[in-house]
């Protein structure tokens, strides 16, 4: 057979046979469809977003549905910026077919994927997400009794170098000049402006310096020891199940004990919308599970008055007085004896497991550990759909056997290695390995 040879450059051809462009498309995508479909998916936002379109005016824009579809190829492909998103969208022939492009259709430009975020307000985002909690609760993938409660930080879209002075304005640099001089120093090197900022106390407080373009991002440690401007994003999860049920994103130098509240506002009235054939109302949210940087008079009181069972783990404070905090110590007490049970161990132990995978899925290798838009509210918008699409993938695992795409990869490649495993073992033991010699054949009947 004679070796093709790669030609350099050539005309390009004015007509192209179609047929030999199709595509027989992915099967875990053709399913996600099929399962959007089921429920209702396109008909439901398109009279959703309908208060945001003219009926008349204006260009043609990309539908609610492929808008959203594309946020949710986000995460099942592992891309954080929305133009890569775009981008493979347009060069993936299964992505083509998932999001309803015809071969002579331009899928959606990135710059339209950003102009739709904007025009969709964060409440219709958040409706979204409400909407898929319920599918989830139609699946019974949404027990809602016991939630565990965590958070983490998102790199921000912002550099520390590019930070300036709340009060007036000037650049971190600017700053270190002005301190030189003040110290008699004229013209400032950078030596200088080194010197004068090793040993200056507090030179990174966010009551001082804020970034330009996002003012919500605030300067904190990053959970691999780094500094950075970031964002804190929480997840209640539902312990039974895995599944998300509420998603805020704050600010990044809350402690923990001060952003519970928000996200169990949150999660109670997601909990509250699911379907009415779901869940008991009466049984939902009772339960909450969480780790020692949640716990605190503050906590332990609010949770006693909202009437919610804590397992929170306590850290090692030594002897605790409660002369000036009495309405703490009883809640605090009640906390202690159920972590130590049996019940309470399990919780924790679970807690490791189902909370960290969230993060994991979502933001390692659903690549949303940066993000790539400003301002709270913008995050926030694409935090909901991301972590959607996570809680809709629970349903595709429990159709398809697999959450992901890559996932389904590799569980028909592990099935197809299984099936040649036994069919070599199969045809092995049907050979034919010849006669075997018995006793009366061996040595022994000879009298050798």
């Amino acid at each position: 057979m004679a070796m093709g040879k790669r030609e350099g450059s050539q005309q390009q051809q004015i007509f192209v046979d179609a047929a030999g462009l199709r595509s027989p498309g992915h099967p875990f995508y053709r399913r996600l469809n099929a399962v959007l479909a089921e429920h209702g998916f396109d008909d439901f936002v398109e009279q959703l977003c309908q208060k945001f379109y003219d009926p008349k005016q204006g260009r043609p824009s990309i539908a609610p549905g492929v808008y959203l579809r594309m946020l949710l190829i986000g995460y099942f492909e592992g891309i954080d910026s929305e133009r890569g998103i775009a981008w493979r969208g347009a060069d993936s022939l299964a992505l083509r077919e998932f999001l309803g492009f015809a071969l002579d259709e331009s899928p959606a430009d990135h710059s339209s994927v950003s102009r739709t975020r904007r025009r969709l307000d964060l409440e219709t985002h958040n409706e979204v997400f409400q909407w898929i909690l319920g599918v989830l609760a139609k699946e019974d993938l949404v027990d809602g009794k016991t939630i565990g409660v965590d958070a983490t930080t998102l790199e921000a879209n912002a550099a520390l170098r590019s930070i300036v002075r709340r009060d007036t304005g000037d650049s971190y640099e600017e700053y270190l000049n002005t301190l030189a001089k003040a110290s008699g120093i004229e013209t400032p090197t950078r030596k200088d402006r080194a010197k004068i900022d090793k040993k200056r106390p507090k030179k990174g407080s966010n009551q001082d310096w804020e970034h330009p373009k996002d003012p919500d991002a605030r300067i904190t440690k990053m959970k691999d020891g780094r500094t950075h401007l970031a964002h804190k994003l929480e997840h209640a999860v539902d312990m039974s199940t895995g599944a998300v049920v509420a998603v805020t994103v704050q600010e990044a130098t809350k402690g923990d004990s001060q952003t519970l509240e928000h996200t169990l506002e949150e999660a109670q009235e997601n909990l509250d919308e699911l379907p009415e054939d779901g869940q008991q109302k009466t049984d939902l949210l009772t339960e909450i599970v969480l780790d020692r940087g949640y716990h605190s008079n503050a906590t332990m009181t609010y949770l006693r008055d909202a009437g919610i069972r804590s397992y929170a783990a306590e850290p090692d404070r030594g002897r605790r007085r409660w002369k000036n905090h009495r309405e703490a110590q009883l809640p605090s007490y009640a906390n202690r004896r159920r972590i130590k049970g049996a019940r309470g161990k399990s919780l924790q132990r679970k807690r490791g497991e189902l909370l960290e995978r969230t993060f994991a899925h979502c933001l390692e290798t659903g690549a949303l550990r940066r993000v790539h838009l400003r301002h709270r509210d913008n995050i926030l918008k694409r935090v909901l759909i991301h972590v959607a699409a996570f809680n809709i993938s629970l349903v595709m695992r429990k159709k398809v056997g697999s959450g992901t795409p890559r996932g389904l990869a590799l569980s028909l490649a592990r099935l197809s290695l299984q099936f040649r495993s036994l069919f070599h073992r199969l045809v092995g033991h049907l050979t034919f390995r010849g006669p075997r010699l018995g006793p009366a054949h061996g040595p022994l009947a000879t009298g050798c």
